[in-house]
């Protein structure tokens, strides 16, 4: 019998979206099994109810032998069930030791000595080549040590089936390299690992076994030995999809935007951007690359004028707009996809039409004489929404309705529409499926291709080489070298996102 088996679950959520439809596998222990799947195929509905976050409504599910029933969290953690989300559920202003006892059982209070807790994770971090300093504060950690904790925090509490959705979406090649070594470690000691990933090639490199869903439905389970990335892609999306864009050489021409000397700094007065320059050329993708942390937010949102710069100069079409608010650098050729679309990139409870015109619904023809054009409106969304192919059952659904992909296919739709000529791109394609992610790129570079500037800030490795003309490295809040995309050492790149020195 396997270790966990899924036997013909089905979950229905109001409105009759059926996110998981009879779904049936099965896992061996000691097994690395992928799950793959475009953006609402279902993945995330199935862990959450692995993890007893939701119950099935049809189906069930069996570990070890046992049938999970009225399965909540803090069964699954006395299961053996652990898991680790991509965004950490770490308390920066502890230590590592308390983080990892914040939230377990209480047991009599001798038994649970720090010395006593210190020396087992001292053993587990040895047993799976897990380094971690127990004293050290997890803000003063990487983002690999920080997910070592968190895999070290699933250990401690002894779990035997461990989920990791997207856990390499901020690692640099190094750290993913060595997380692979661990998880492989894990289960060869038994450990069963269910991998959650959009990287079609880290899922081929880590895995035993595929398992792909689309549209709530088992397409398949593949051994991976006998399997390649575009097979898979084509298996997630149903049809043919490139998975590698064809750059084609381009010939930039004069600077758009120049920024000189750029420093900023949060709230609590720590500087985050430290004396940053750099030009951007028309016709050209500047991407920058680096390890989440070291700056880059920073950089686009004082680019954006979300924050004031306490330093430097904006040079943008000629125009100095380092102290202009965000309308000013908009109406300069200004062009904005935030990191993060949901509380930036739109309103979620306004409708794909309101969202489609938040930037230019104060100008003619949107407004005439003061008053709205609800007409011009309308037919303004209906046409960006068959250019751009944003899938929506009408113009007038609330925007937080729509897939991932779709919500930044209209806002990508909506920058587009005001013709600009510089774009800021931030994480563009962050937590989208292969086709959504193909679609994206596809026009970034029908940008660069119209003249355009694209500055391309993004923790996506492939995605910095697929689409950039040339490659700055940030750490710390710094720019640490520039290079042309042109045979690119990725191990150099990464070693420098990790603020190593390199001549």
């Amino acid at each position: 019998m396997a270790y966990l088996e899924i036997c013909q679950v089905t979950k229905r959520f109001p409105g009759g979206v059926v996110a998981n439809d009879h779904i049936s596998l099965s896992v061996e222990r000691g097994e690395i099994r992928a799950i793959l799947g475009e953006n609402g195929a279902g993945k995330t509905t199935l862990m959450n109810i692995l993890y007893g976050l939701y119950q099935p409504d049809e189906g069930k599910v069996v570990l070890a032998g046992k049938v999970l029933r009225e399965h909540t969290p803090q069964k699954a953690l006395s299961l053996g069930i652990g898991m680790i989300h991509q965004n950490f559920m770490l308390v920066e202003a502890f230590t590592v030791l308390e983080n990892i006892l914040v939230g377990l059982p209480q047991p009599q209070p001798l038994l649970l000595t720090p010395a006593r807790v210190e020396k087992r994770i001292k053993k587990l971090s040895r047993k799976y080549s897990l380094p971690v300093d127990c004293r050290a504060r997890i803000s003063d950690l990487s983002v690999g040590e920080q997910q070592r904790v968190e895999i070290i925090k699933a250990l401690y509490r002894d779990a035997q089936l461990i989920i990791l959705d997207e856990p390499t979406a901020v690692l640099p090649p190094q750290e993913v390299e060595a997380l692979f070594k661990v998880l492989k470690g894990m289960a060869a000691q038994g450990k069963t690992i269910l991998f959650i990933s959009h990287k079609l090639k880290e899922v081929c490199s880590i895995s035993d076994r595929i398992t792909v869903l689309r549209a709530g439905k088992v397409v398949g389970t593949v051994p991976t030995s006998g399997v390649t990335p575009r097979k898979l892609a084509d298996m997630m999306v149903g049809k043919e999809v490139i998975l590698k864009l064809q750059r084609p050489e381009r010939f930039s021409g004069e600077i758009i935007l120049r920024v000189s000397e750029l420093s900023a700094r949060k709230k609590r007065g720590i500087e985050t951007l430290k004396g940053v320059s750099f030009v951007v050329r028309k016709g050209e993708i500047l991407g920058v690359a680096g390890v989440s942390g070291n700056g880059q937010l920073e950089l686009a949102k004082v680019l954006a004028g979300l924050i004031p710069a306490t330093r430097g100069k904006i040079i943008l079409s000629g125009k100095d707009v380092t102290k202009n608010i965000p309308r000013g650098r908009i109406d300069a050729g200004l062009a904005y996809i935030p990191g993060e679309r949901l509380r930036w990139g739109c309103i979620p409870d306004f409708s794909v039409e309101n969202n489609l015109v938040l930037k230019s619904f104060g100008k003619f023809p949107f407004t005439n004489h003061g008053l709205l054009q609800s007409k011009k409106i309308a037919e303004s969304a209906q046409h960006l929404i068959r250019e751009f192919n944003i899938r929506t059952p009408s113009r007038k659904v609330e925007a937080k309705k729509l897939s991932g992909g779709n919500i930044q296919k209209m806002i990508l739709a909506r920058e587009m529409s005001l013709e600009p000529s510089m774009l800021l791109a931030a994480q563009p394609s962050r937590g989208l499926d292969i086709a959504a992610t193909e679609y994206i790129w596809q026009r970034l570079l029908r940008v660069r291709e119209e003249g355009a500037g694209v500055l391309l800030i993004s923790e996506d490795l492939e995605e910095i080489l697929t689409l950039s003309d040339r490659i700055l490295v940030m750490y710390e809040g710094r720019i640490r070298k520039e290079m042309p995309n042109e045979n690119v050492d990725i191990n150099q790149l990464g070693l420098l996102m990790a603020g190593a020195e390199i001549q």
